[in-house]
């Protein structure tokens, strides 16, 4: 029997695909080798499983019994593969993060290298959106923790903040030297493009809000969805764009771009991991969460 094992797979596939070439294709053995294979089944057996033609092969009623049988082991070996699969990919831990991709890049990067060499075991699923849709997630049992800046209400949440961030304006020394040569005399508000993130964005509302408090309206907005896009748009200078200060140090120290006055300071935001309270202790979570930090 044991011997045999190959050689049912080969019949198998001649009997699946009907066609020598075909079935070599598949295995990727020569034809020549086909043939001697079920040539070599059929002698062990005592009988003949396959009538040829010019236009492939037939199976011969004990051939057709006896596919029959060989297709219902194979398909019982098949699910016992996907079962052991199955309860070893079960039994894998598994980490779901939710967090903007901006987020993802300049603050979760640092923490994911520390936890990934802490917990190689661990699987990491990432879901990029922003603070709502992940506290929304959050309350599904969609995710596990995430990376937000700190909301009004966390009501049922454990926060543990992580950096204080705060809202500016940058642009080219260029693009401001552009603007005061064609529009002397006129203030930025009505004449120059302010790029800003899109009106879903938590960062984008927490500055309508300081802007609308301080009485200033931007005429011209270009809205984009990413606050990477929005620092490359900055140092092409394709206008002035609001983002995270922390974010564009590097920037703003060498020179490529200059804070934009806006006659006014913004509020600092917190920036940190949220989970639900009740899960805050979960093994998985504690390296995000400290017990000294409690």
């Amino acid at each position: 029997m044991q011997e045999n094992l190959s050689l049912y797979h080969i019949f198998y596939t001649v009997g699946r695909t009907g066609n020598i070439s075909q079935a070599a294709k598949e295995l990727f053995i020569s034809q020549p080798a086909i043939s001697k294979s079920i040539q070599k089944l059929e002698e062990n057996l005592g009988t003949v499983l396959f009538s040829r033609s010019s236009r492939g092969v037939t199976m011969t009623p004990d051939g057709a019994a006896l596919f029959e049988k060989v297709r219902e082991a194979f398909s019982i070996l098949s699910e016992g593969e996907d079962f052991i699969l199955h309860n070893r990919y079960r039994n894998i831990p598994r980490l779901r993060i939710g967090a903007s991709s901006t987020l993802s890049k300049y603050v979760l990067l640092t923490h994911l290298k520390s936890y990934v060499a802490s917990h190689p075991e661990v699987r990491i699923n990432i879901s990029c959106q922003s603070t709502y849709q992940t506290l929304k997630l959050l309350d599904q049992g969609k995710i596990d923790i995430g990376l937000i800046g700190r909301p009004k209400n966390l009501h049922g949440y454990h926060f543990r903040p992580l950096l204080s961030i705060s809202d500016t304006f940058v642009a080219t020394r260029q693009y401001l030297k552009n603007q005061q040569e064609l529009y002397f005399g006129e203030p930025l508000f009505h004449t120059a493009t302010f790029m800003m993130l899109d009106e879903e964005n938590i960062s984008r509302q927490s500055v309508n809000s300081e802007l609308k408090e301080h009485q200033i309206e931007l005429s011209h907005i270009l809205e984009v969805t990413s606050m990477d896009l929005l620092i490359e748009f900055a140092q092409i200078s394709l206008g002035i764009a609001c983002v995270i200060r922390e974010f564009v140090e590097s920037e703003l120290n060498q020179g490529i771009l200059v804070e934009v006055p806006m006659g006014m300071t913004f509020s600092s935001r917190e920036i940190g991991f949220v989970c639900r309270k009740k899960e805050e202790h979960l093994p998985l979570l504690c390296h995000f969460f400290p017990k000294d930090e409690d």
